[in-house]
């Protein structure tokens, strides 16, 4: 392995590790999903590497499904996120599908 190997191996695990500590230190949801994102992304990065450095094609299928799990775990984590967002205005449990900021504004004006 060359020395630009060894580089890129320890510049990922250096994010990797700083990923994990947000992981393990977020005080909120939002910053541990971000890190958990940042994570699979990272993982993605590593494996795009091995395949570059290795000239192995047999890690594409799993570099797909690894990017795929991250999009689909985002995109479902924003909508639960956003859901709860979200309130009634009528008091009978109805979703109007309005964010606060925004019927805060609709309010005022």
């Amino acid at each position: 392995m060359t020395v630009v190997g060894f580089a890129l191996y320890a510049l990922i695990g250096g994010g990797a590790l700083l990923a994990l500590v947000r992981l393990a230190l977020g005080p909120s949801l939002l910053d541990r999903v971000v890190a958990t994102d940042t994570l699979l992304v990272i993982i993605s990065a590593g494996l795009a590497v091995y395949a570059a450095l290795e000239r192995s094609p047999t890690v594409v299928p799993v570099l797909v499904v690894v990017s795929l799990l991250a999009f689909v775990g985002s995109v479902s984590v924003a909508r639960y996120i956003g859901g709860m967002l979200l309130r009634s205005r009528t008091g009978d449990g109805r979703d109007l599908g309005l964010p606060l900021a925004a019927e805060v504004r609709e309010e005022q004006s």
